[in-house]
């Protein structure tokens, strides 16, 4: 067959192209035909040695392969061979054909081609874990993504606009910051003809970003940090610029924010159910339309060494993908086959939705339970709740005072807000199975925005969880976000966990 290799340490000049035998799978491998094998910084790090990984000489470079199963292991039971598959190899993909443990290869989604396969995984993977799992970005925060336009920062860009984020992306170019916008930027800053530090201010009215997502490291680092709010995440995903920056430890401290290492490879073996569940999930966000990898360019296999370097250089935006077949079979896809929708009983009335058992509950997780009908936060409601909790601070029930803060008016306790949940929740959906529901507690609470006196506010509900009890009884784990009218951002969010019986 023929490859790529790296026979000594160094850059993509010093890789060969030439024939070499064909690898034999061991009990626990499959043998792929690769068809596609994307191009990564990880890359342009693992041939000059200065990866976390480091393979023996020769090797071929290529971590994310798409092809058809050639052969496999005694011990691999779930492919067959012709079966078309994705997998993470991490390294061994710049070749016809590569062997990966069983483990780490996929079945490839219908109606998705080769090209796109090969991808998807590394950087929306490493993104979707840190903008999910290590920021817990929320709706309504702010995402400041550096080296936007590239693979792990377009694949920011899109799921921050899907979390529900305002994104800032910053690029080296108006043509990056182009496609920065075409996938759902709300700002864009050009970090080689502007200060990127005094720019995020003008876009924050001097607040700072929630979340900086930093693939780029170098000279850029600090003034991220410097950008980020009180309580702001900075996340340290790579470090493309070249350099590894030296962080003053002051700033953490003096901006109250965290710096957050991403390192997804390690999270996929440490935390394999969990990653399992974000592939899926992306999975689905493809299949929907919701997300779709920017192509730069394809090349041929015995072009691969320009790949890298046009990685290297900092010329490609989005993805570079080796190809071991032509153009039209590495992007043709099968059609996969509509998916019934799913149907909800709906009270016409009032338009709850209504569950009529467990199994119910238990088949809608993942999907949205719906939007509460509007409800005025009043300062009555205020001034009662203040009466109640003992709370009367001047800002929740003395007009006159807050007429000369920055709200212009009162505004409404946050537990206040928080304590209405329940209610709106009995406006959207009702489960008459139960014949007792508990509202156990709340997780990952976040007050995000004020609520005026007077103001409007409704619920935005989502089935996150569900699981049935010891006793028989059903927990229910339902992402509560409250939206105010004529705001972007919500007035705060929770996971509500309520237990049925």
């Amino acid at each position: 067959m023929k490859a790529i290799l790296c026979e000594t340490h160094g850059k993509p000049d010093s890789l060969v192209f030439k024939n070499i035998d064909s690898p034999k799978p061991s009990a626990n491998e499959v043998l792929i035909d690769v068809k596609a094998c994307s191009a990564n910084f990880p890359d342009v790090l693992i041939i000059q040695n200065l990866y976390q990984f480091k393979p023996e000489l020769p090797f071929s470079p290529g971590a994310e392969v798409a092809g058809v199963v050639k052969d496999f292991g005694e011990n691999v039971k779930h492919f067959k061979k012709g079966d078309k598959v994705l997998s993470l190899c991490g390294w061994g993909g710049f070749a016809e054909e590569a062997v990966v443990d069983k483990n780490r290869v996929f079945p490839l989604p219908k109606g998705m081609d080769y090209v796109t396969a090969s991808s998807l995984m590394y950087n929306y993977g490493t993104s979707y874990h840190a903008l999910k799992d290590r920021a817990k970005l929320l709706k309504g925060e702010t995402l400041l993504v550096l080296g936007a336009a590239g693979g792990v920062g377009l694949a920011a860009v899109e799921l921050g606009k899907i979390m529900g984020a305002t994104v800032i992306a910053a690029a080296s170019s108006a043509e990056k910051l182009a496609v920065c916008k075409e996938k759902g930027a709300s700002h864009l800053i050009n970090y080689a003809e502007e200060d990127l530090k005094a720019r995020v201010k003008e876009l924050t009215n001097g607040k700072g970003v929630d979340v900086v997502y930093d693939p780029v490291g170098d000279k850029w680092a600090e003034a991220a940090l410097r950008s980020t709010a009180w309580n702001g995440r900075y996340l340290v995903v790579g470090f493309a610029g070249g350099e590894i920056p030296k962080i003053p430890m002051n700033l953490p401290l003096l901006k109250g924010c965290a710096i957050m290492g991403v390192f997804w490879g390690r999270f996929t073996t440490e935390e394999p159910a969990l990653s399992i569940q974000n592939i899926q999930e992306l999975g689905k966000f493809y299949l929907e339309g919701k997300i779709k990898p920017h192509i730069y360019k394809l090349y041929p296999l015995e072009k691969g060494a320009d790949a890298l370097n046009d990685l290297m250089n900092r010329k490609v935006t989005g993805k570079a993908v080796v190809i071991t077949c032509s153009p039209e079979e590495a992007t043709a896809s099968e059609k996969a086959k509509p998916k019934a929708k799913k149907t909800k009983e709906v009270n016409s009335k009032n338009e709850i939705l209504q569950f009529k058992n467990q199994e119910a509950v238990l088949s809608w997780v993942g999907n949205p339970l719906g939007k509460s009908p509007w409800l005025e936060v009043s300062q009555k409601m205020i001034d009662e709740f203040a009466e109640a909790t003992l709370d009367k601070q001047w800002i929740h029930i003395d007009k006159e005072a807050a007429k000369s803060t920055v709200f212009g008016d009162t505004i409404a306790h946050g537990y206040l807000t928080l304590s209405l949940i329940p209610k709106l929740m009995s406006d959207v959906y009702s489960v008459p199975f139960a014949k007792m529901g508990i509202n156990y507690g709340t997780e990952k609470v976040r007050f995000l925005h004020p609520v005026l006196s007077n103001s409007r506010i409704r619920l935005n509900a989502t089935l996150k969880h569900a699981s049935k009890t010891a006793s028989g009884g059903l927990k229910m784990i339902v992402e509560a976000s409250i939206e105010i009218e004529g705001i972007e951002k919500p007035a705060c969010y929770a996971e509500v966990i309520s237990v049925l019986n």
